[in-house]
């Protein structure tokens, strides 16, 4: 009996948990839409997506135009990379 209740258990948090899974890995549309623009003439625009993107919803913010401009988002100016440099695009 304790063995299907935690079989029970285990099943119905496993599917609960995936409803929430899409959500977390998905990007906002605010990002996405601001990251596409920041991107749209990156070399390597996979590497620039992923990576705007993961600043933007920490920061909230995406520098307008296609380079420059960090001054306007301080927080996603100021993010380093793990060898010091600049993370966000």
């Amino acid at each position: 009996m304790m063995k299907l209740n935690f079989a029970t258990l285990f099943l119905v948090t496993l599917v609960l948990t995936s409803f929430f899974i899409p959500s977390a890995i998905a990007g906002s549309d605010f990002c996405d839409s601001k990251c596409q623009i920041r991107c749209s003439k990156a070399g390597q625009q996979d590497r620039c997506l992923k990576y705007c993107g993961i600043c933007c919803e920490d920061c909230h913010c995406v520098p307008s135009g296609t380079y420059g401009n960090k001054d306007e988002c301080p927080c996603y100016r100021d993010k380093k990379n793990s060898k010091g440099g600049p993370k966000c695009p």
